[in-house]
């Protein structure tokens, strides 16, 4: 069994930055790929970013695209997301998870479904102020 802990999360005006971190807790994440997902208030999670297992190859969701940057440290156990000109509508429980599903030969990444995430963490909060 993997568990995931995220830190990071707090309250920050708009246009600031946050930078979040994820910890597993077994090396076997390392030939995983990880992801962040996150959900606002009455309302479904949402993909945020995803991070191939040996840090190579990312990709984002459209609304964080240009502002937010995944990387992975090279044991590959902890991932960082740092979040630059945030927005209110960033705000919300933001959750790491890690995927162990099959690659794409196309992207290079697995789905980004949540069903293809089977570990998830408990959450850091992220509030954006206007």
């Amino acid at each position: 069994q993997v568990s995931l802990v995220e830190s990071g999360g707090g309250l920050v005006q708009a246009g600031g930055s946050l930078r979040l971190t994820c910890t597993a807790s077994r090396r076997t994440v390392n030939s995983y790929a990880m992801g962040w997902f996150r959900q606002a208030p009455g309302k479904e999670r949402e993909f945020v970013a995803i991070i191939d297992w040996s840090g190579d190859k990312t990709a984002y969701g459209d609304s964080v695209k240009g502002r937010f940057t995944l990387s992975r440290d090279k044991p590959g156990t902890t991932v960082y997301l740092q979040m630059n000109g945030l927005k209110p509508e960033d705000t919300g429980l933001y959750y790491c998870a890690a995927n162990s599903g099959p690659i794409s030969t196309r992207t290079g990444l697995p789905d980004v479904n949540e069903a293809s995430f089977g570990y998830w963490g408990q959450g850091t909060q992220v509030t954006v102020s206007s």
